[in-house]
């Protein structure tokens, strides 16, 4: 793997993160296109309502290609979410994932949060266990339909 580097979101990467979340999600969990319209609104209100000083969003880059995406944005005054964390699987368990956590929260802490929180899915075993590592704690779990699939939501927060 060439060498990586993280830089911030730019507009024009917004057409990337929706169609690989899209395609990834329904290569890997069976999802749905609702999945990628879900995406392309939540780019778009961060694109829309970017408050620079709180919002923040990384786009992983190796060997002139994109590689991954994570995002964080201002839910209240004291509480940040991580959104939007993908990798290609090429650029994963090289601890690239470890590293844009890494970034993310360090955003959060010096933008002044005092909590970050975030949803994902049971069946994503390898991020839950990397936010397990940094210390989120499982909040929340709930059965529910989404995405045309069958899924176990999950919410998980860090005191910052």
């Amino acid at each position: 793997m060439h060498d990586v580097v993280l830089r911030d979101f730019e507009p024009e990467d917004a057409d990337w993160i929706v169609a690989r979340h899209g395609a990834l999600y329904a290569l890997e969990e069976g999802y749905d296109d609702s999945f990628a319209t879900l995406v392309a609104g939540i780019v778009a209100d961060f694109v829309r309502r970017r408050d620079p000083v709180h919002d923040r969003a990384w786009i992983a880059c190796g060997g002139g290609e994109r590689l991954g995406s994570v995002f964080c944005v201002q839910e209240e005054d004291a509480t940040a979410r991580l959104r939007l964390f993908l990798l290609e699987p090429r650029a994963r368990g090289i601890g690239l994932g470890q590293r844009m956590l890494d970034a993310c929260l360090g955003h959060a802490r010096a933008a002044g949060f005092r909590r970050m929180v975030l949803w994902t899915h049971k069946s994503h075993e390898a991020a839950c266990a990397l936010y397990a590592r940094a210390g989120f704690r499982l909040t929340a779990e709930a059965a529910s339909r989404a995405f045309g699939c069958d899924v176990v939501d999950q919410t998980w927060e860090l005191d910052l």
